[in-house]
């Protein structure tokens, strides 16, 4: 008979910590949003003053992520790229760059119109 008050307390603390876990994950459009889409625009498509200060910047589309894995912008995000581009490195956690990361290829990589 405590082996049933027992399983509950497990079973809740459990689903109490898993609730906890995802309510602690990074939220990659989020960081976008405050990070990256000065430059890189609400849609993928850079901003004319970003164009104005960074001529190569690209337009973030299928094309353009079909050609980069995931990993690929994870090390673009952690080395940056050319003069332009800096490192998010110091800026962000491991676990933040990659829900960007993710985030950049299921949104802008799936050949969605934004």
């Amino acid at each position: 008979m405590k082996l049933l008050p027992l399983a509950a307390h497990f079973a809740a603390v459990s689903l109490l910590t898993a609730g906890s876990l995802a309510a602690q994950a990074p939220d990659g459009q989020a960081i976008y949003r405050s990070e990256c889409r000065v430059c890189h625009g609400a849609a993928g498509k850079p901003t004319q003053m970003a164009l104005n200060l960074h001529r190569g910047i690209p337009t973030f589309d299928s094309t353009f992520f079909s050609r980069r894995t995931q990993d690929s912008i994870v090390a673009v995000l952690n080395h940056g790229a050319g003069t332009d581009m800096k490192s998010f490195k110091d800026k962000l956690s491991a676990q933040e760059i990659l829900a960007v990361a993710k985030y950049l290829k299921e949104t802008f990589g799936s050949g969605a119109s934004h």
